[in-house]
C-alpha cells in the first residue's frame, strides 16, 4: 500500500484503492479514533458533491467512525466552504468532504476539517495514514451505547447560504443585475442559485442538473466557454463558474471575456489596497501566479507573496504571516476574514461587492492588471520521476532558465492530485514562450518514458 495523502487529502479512481469502502471505512476507524483524542464522542459532518460514488463512501465512512464511538452528521451536497463553516458553526469535532473537486466523476476523495474549520495539518494527516496503513482498528471496538449514530442536518443548505448573504453589504442590493451562473452539476447546484436570487438579481443558471456522473463534465470552472456564450447571449453582466466543490470560481465580464483568479486577485486585492483592507498591502499568491499581478500591486505600493502551489501553501501562509488575502490562478481565492478555505460564492459575491461600490464593470476593472505572455501545458505522465533523475531534461530546464532570467519565469512540477505534469513559462516574447514550453514538455514525456522502460 502506498502513501494516502496528497496535497489535498486522499484522491483517487472511485471504488479503486485508496477510494475502496474498504479502505475508506478503516479510515473512518481511525479519524473516528483519533477525534477522540479531542472529545470522548467525537461529532463529526459528513459532507459531498454530486458524484454518483459519494453514496458509497459516505456510508463506508459513516459505518467506520460509528464502529468506534463517532457520532456522525450527514450534510447531503454542499461546497466544501461550507462543510468547513458548518464544522465551526455547529461546533463540530471535525468535518470530512467527500469530492475530488475538478476531477472526473469517476475519481473521489476525502479532504478533512478540524473544529476551527481549517484543513487538518500535515502531520495530523500523517497519523491517519498511520493508523489506516499499520494499526488493526477493529480491536476492542465498542458494543450497545458505546456505539456511534448517524443522523441527517436538514437545513446545512439553508444556514450556509445565510452565512453568505450575511457577508454581502448590507446597503447593497443585486436587484437589476443579469447573471447567469454555472454550477458545474456540482455541489454548489441549489445553493448558489438561492444565494443570487435571495439578494435580488435576475438569475439565468446553467450546469445545474446534476446525475452523478456530468459533474465538471465541459461546465464549470474548468470549461467556461458555454457560459461566456450564454453572457452574450442573455446580455449579461457578469457570469460566474464554480468547479464541482464549489470553492473554485472563474468569472466571465460583461464582454464574455474569461477572467481568471489572478485577475479576480487583482481586482479584489487593488479594491482592498484603496479600503485600507489589505493586511501589510500584502496578497499571497502561488509561483503559478501570473507576473502581471506583481506588477499590478508594486504600482499601488502592494506587493505579492508567493507559495508552492495549492490552495493549503496559500492559506498556511496567510495563518503565518497574518494576511488576509490569498489564492491561486484557477480560482481558489481565500478571503480569511471571512472564511478558513477558498469558497467560489463567496469570492463571487466579494467581486459583485466591488463592482457595485465603484461602479465600473468587470471588464474596465480588469484592466486594473496586465497579463505577461503565459503558456501552461498539462499532460499525463507514466510516472512521477524525480527531475535530477532525467539527465537531459535537468540539463535543458536550466538553459531555459538562465534564458529567462530577469524577463520572465519557469515552472515545471508535478500535479499533487493527478498523474500529470506541468510546464508554465511565461516572459516578454509569446510565441518564444509557447516553443520553450512545447520543447520542455516533448523532452520530459520522452525521458520519463525512456526511463520507465529500463
Amino acid at each position: 500500500m502506498g502513501k494516502l495523502f496528497g496535497t489535498d487529502g486522499i484522491r483517487g479512481r472511485a471504488n479503486s484503492y485508496p477510494m475502496s469502502p474498504e479502505l475508506v471505512l478503516k479510515l473512518g476507524q481511525a479519524i473516528g479514533t483519533y477525534f477522540q483524542k479531542q472529545h470522548d464522542r467525537p461529532k463529526i459532518l459528513i459532507g459531498k458533491d454530486t458524484r454518483r460514488s459519494g453514496y458509497m463512501l459516505e456510508q463506508a465512512l459513516c459505518s467506520g467512525m460509528c464502529s468506534v464511538g463517532a457520532d456522525a452528521l450527514f450534510l447531503g451536497p454542499l461546497p466544501t466552504p461550507g462543510i468547513a463553516y458548518l464544522t465551526r458553526g455547529l461546533r463540530a469535532t471535525a468535518g470530512i468532504v467527500i469530492s475530488a473537486s475538478h476531477n472526473p466523476y469517476y475519481d473521489n476523495g476525502i479532504k478533512i476539517f478540524g473544529s476551527d474549520g481549517f484543513k487538518i495539518a500535515d502531520s495530523a494527516e500523517l497519523e491517519l495514514e498511520q493508523m489506516v496503513l499499520s494499526l488493526d482498528l477493529s480491536k476492542e471496538l465498542p458494543t450497545g451505547k458505546g456505539v456511534g449514530t448517524a443522523r441527517r442536518i436538514d437545513d446545512a443548505i439553508g444556514q450556509y447560504a445565510v452565512f453568505l448573504k450575511e457577508q454581502f453589504p448590507k446597503h447593497l442590493t443585486l436587484e437589476g443585475m443579469r447573471i447567469v451562473l454555472d454550477t458545474a452539476h456540482g455541489a454548489s447546484y441549489r445553493v448558489a442559485p438561492k444565494v443570487f436570487e435571495e439578494l435580488g438579481a435576475e438569475l439565468f443558471v446553467i450546469g445545474n442538473h446534476p446525475d452523478g456522473t456530468n459533474i465538471n463534465h465541459q461546465v464549470g470552472a474548468l470549461h467556461p466557454q458555454e457560459l461566456a456564450e450564454k453572457v452574450k447571449l442573455y446580455k449579461a453582466d457578469i457570469g460566474l463558474a464554480f468547479d464541482g466543490d464549489a470553492d473554485r470560481l472563474v468569472v466571465v465580464d460583461n464582454k464574455g471575456e474569461i477572467v481568471d483568479g489572478d485577475e479576480v486577485l487583482a481586482m479584489s486585492a487593488l479594491h482592498m489596497i484603496q479600503e485600507k483592507k489589505l493586511n501589510q498591502n500584502t496578497l499571497v499568491a502561488t509561483i503559478m501566479s501570473n507576473m502581471g499581478l506583481d506588477l499590478a500591486l508594486q504600482k499601488v505600493g502592494g506587493k505579492v507573496f508567493r507559495t508552492q502551489v495549492g490552495d493549503r501553501c496559500v492559506m498556511d501562509a496567510m495563518r503565518k504571516g497574518n494576511f488576509n488575502l490569498g489564492g491561486e490562478q484557477s480560482g481558489h481565492i481565500i478571503f480569511k476574514d471571512a472564511a478558513t478555505t477558498g469558497d467560489g460564492i463567496l469570492a463571487a459575491l466579494k467581486i459583485l461587492e466591488i463592482v457595485l461600490e465603484r461602479g465600473k464593470s468587470v471588464h474596465e476593472l480588469k484592466s486594473g492588471m496586465s497579463r505577461m505572455p503565459q503558456v501552461l501545458n498539462s499532460f499525463e505522465v507514466k510516472e512521477k520521476i524525480a527531475f535530477e533523475n532525467l539527465p537531459k531534461f535537468s540539463s535543458f530546464l536550466k538553459d531555459c532558465e538562465t534564458a529567462l532570467e530577469g524577463v520572465g519565469r519557469l515552472v515545471v512540477r508535478y500535479s499533487g492530485t493527478e498523474n500529470k505534469a506541468r510546464v508554465m513559462a511565461e516572459g516578454q516574447d509569446e510565441k518564444a514562450v509557447e516553443h520553450m514550453v512545447a520543447e520542455l514538455s516533448s523532452l520530459l514525456l520522452r525521458e520519463i518514458n525512456e526511463t520507465s522502460r529500463k
